[in-house]
This record gives structure tokens, sequence and C-alpha cells, in this order.
């Protein structure tokens, strides 16, 4: 009888490690992946660094428009924007592609918009956003529009949320619209 169980405990274990290696090979190569996009971007001259008010990291950023408004909020300030956030599945791919099967795919994956919303501007606070966006909007001049990559650790870190995995880069199109 106790070998029985035994051997079973030896097989439950190693069935748990196994799984673990799986799981632990999936996160290392996606987490490694969306690094590595960011990495890139850092070396790109297109692009300026802004260090996060909580001193955990930086986002990237380049001006598509400079108002050169002068008006800033501060970080207790509620801003109307507009925004569209997306990352990709496959970072070494186009936005859309064939696959082998001849299926389309969509690899760019927008998950949040205001031009789903009719392009009403959100009403947001720099105390109700992840990080890194807090950092963009302290930044922004009313009038600017900018693309800002933020890393992971600014974003929704290890565990992720909602349909956007742990350890995702994440890209914005943010608009300031008002400083309310």
């Amino acid at each position: 009888m106790n070998t029985k169980l035994s051997l079973l405990l030896s097989v439950c274990v190693l069935l748990l490690l196994a799984g673990c290696e799986k799981t632990e090979t999936f996160d290392t190569r996606w987490k490694d992946s969306n690094e590595a996009q960011f990495a890139k971007i850092e070396r790109d001259a297109g692009y300026t660094k802004l260090e996060s008010q909580s001193k955990n990291g930086h986002i990237m950023y380049k001006e598509i428009t400079d108002s050169k408004s002068g008006i800033k909020p501060t970080f207790e300030k509620t801003v109307k924007v507009l925004y569209t956030g997306w990352y990709k599945n496959d970072w070494t791919r186009e936005d859309t592609y064939t696959n082998s099967d001849g299926n389309r795919i969509t690899n760019k994956i927008i998950f949040d918009s205001t031009a789903d919303r009719n392009d009403i501007p959100s009403k947001l606070s720099p105390r109700s956003v992840v990080d890194g966006f807090a950092t963009a909007l302290q930044h922004m001049e009313v009038g600017d529009k900018w693309e800002v990559w933020i890393p992971w650790q600014l974003g929704y870190g290890a565990s992720g949320r909602g349909d956007i995995k742990g350890y995702t880069t994440m890209v914005f199109e943010i608009e300031m619209i008002e400083i309310l």
C-alpha cells in the first residue's frame, strides 16, 4: 500500500513540475519579447525618455503634435484626453498578416480607445491610471499629441489586467484636450 501511495505522489509531483516549467517558459518568452521591443524603442533617436514620478522606471515618448501651450496639469488635476491603447501579440510581425494557412491575422490588439466611444474625451486623473500613463499626462501640455511606450513595470505589471497579459509593453497615442 505504501509503495502505491509513494508512486502516486511521485507521479503527481512530476506532473506539477512539468506544468510549471511549461508555464514559466511561455511567460519568459512573452516577457522577453516585450522587453526587447521596449529596448528597441529606447535606442530610437526619435523617442524621448521620461522617468516616472514613482522612480520605478521610465516611459518613452515621441511628439506627434507639439502645441507649445505651456499649460501642464499637476498630479492632482483631472484632464480630458483622447487616446488609443494597444500592444502586439508578436512584435516581429506587421499589424496584420497572412499566416501559412492563408488566414488574415490581427496582430495589433487595441484594448481601449476613445474612438470606440465616439471620440468623446475621457476624464482622467494621474492618480487613477497606471504609472506610465500618469507620467505622460503630467508632462504633456494642452494640445500635445504623443505616442507613449509603457514598459510592463509601469503598466499592468507581472499579473496583467483583463485581456492584457502580465509583462505586456503597452503603446498609447494620447492627445491632451483640456485640464479641468
